[in-house]
């Protein structure tokens, strides 16, 4: 058996969801897995989250995107690890044993994202997400669905959507 530890994220239920006079869902309750690229703190909705794993060997396949870092069998079924920090501009992940690997479900298929750490699961109030501020021309921001402060920190929640199908974005040759 294999010795790596691997954590299964079962998703609680959602809070009731209300509903207005009108007929119409109110927002309620988000819950995020929240995790650090270096500093930074992203999150992505516990609903899609399907496994958290300690990095492990990945294999490379030719000719794909930088921020493709390789694939992962897990399992018998075949996952592209997508390295965040690349995929963010922010160079390659030198990863090591103490990364993670988030196993994501988008649309009919899974993708692992290659993070720093796994911080919380973080529950707030879906009205309080605020927009990602347009001051640039950043790519990235075309990566994020809002922005939400919790406690004592901001954090930038990610449109797995847009991440795994939006224009490959090229690394800086360095890894961070």
């Amino acid at each position: 058996m294999n010795d790596e530890v691997v954590k299964h994220v079962a998703a609680p239920p959602l809070a009731p969801t209300h509903w207005d006079e009108g007929g119409s869902k109110a927002r309620g309750l988000a819950q995020f897995v929240s995790f650090a690229i270096g500093n930074d703190q992203y999150g992505v909705d516990i609903m899609a989250v399907r496994e958290i794993k300690v990095f492990s060997d990945i294999t490379h396949l030719p000719k794909q995107p930088d921020y493709v870092r390789g694939v992962l069998n897990l399992r018998g079924v075949v996952i592209p690890i997508v390295d965040l920090r690349c995929r963010f501009d922010q160079g390659l992940t030198d990863a090591t044993l103490l990364h993670v690997i988030i196993i994501v479900q988008v649309g009919n298929r899974q993708v692992g994202l290659l993070a720093d750490r796994v911080l919380d699961i973080v529950s707030f109030d879906r009205a309080k997400v605020q927009p990602v501020p347009q001051v640039s021309q950043s790519k990235v921001e075309h990566f994020l669905s809002g922005v939400v402060t919790t406690e004592n920190s901001m954090m930038a929640l990610i449109d797995l959507p847009s991440l795994v199908s939006a224009t490959p974005i090229e690394c800086e040759a360095a890894a961070t």
